[in-house]
């Protein structure tokens, strides 16, 4: 695992509050949260990484199996996440993890309509939540802080994943 403490680091300079490398069967998929989406979301089928277009919890349960591990990003902001996790994972990826991929947190928001094929595919990643990843018994799970906002006021804590290997 040591070889992945570079990734917590540079997570840090992306502007994550925390980063740690987990074990990737700590992340838990389950349908509910995909019908959180469709019905609780208004970016709903508005864009290519959220559902009905992005993988659905049990495709995304089959293929966290051909993870050991994964980099979990914390973050005080969605759109820093996004940004964060498609940065770590190209830098993983040019490092020779060749299988790393990113999920990010909340809608993507690259592009103001989304088009009918990705403008952005290097940067536009789904979700967590969009590919039924129980974003809550996750972070939970490795030790993260994380509560229901209450008010729209209230500072959120956000959430990405980069899967390694």
């Amino acid at each position: 695992m040591k070889q992945y403490t570079k990734y917590i680091k540079s997570a840090k300079q992306l502007g994550a509050k925390n980063a740690k490398v987990i074990r990737a069967s700590s992340i838990k998929t389950a349908e509910w949260v995909r019908m959180k989406c469709q019905f609780g979301c208004d970016g709903y089928g508005h864009a290519l990484t959220c559902p009905p277009n992005s993988p659905a919890p049990q495709q995304t349960k089959k293929m966290l199996g051909d993870y050991k591990y994964a980099l979990l990003v914390h973050g005080g902001e969605w759109t820093d996440i996004r940004k964060a996790v498609a940065v770590l994972e190209r830098e993983m990826f040019l490092d020779g993890f060749y299988k790393a991929f990113a999920m990010a947190a909340g809608p993507c928001n690259l592009c103001s309509r989304c088009p009918q094929h990705c403008a952005h595919p290097e940067k536009a990643r789904p979700s967590m939540e969009a590919c039924g990843i129980d974003v809550y018994r996750t972070a939970h799970n490795n030790g993260f802080p994380i509560k229901v906002a209450k008010t729209r006021n209230a500072k959120g804590n956000y959430y990405g994943v980069v899967l390694i290997e």
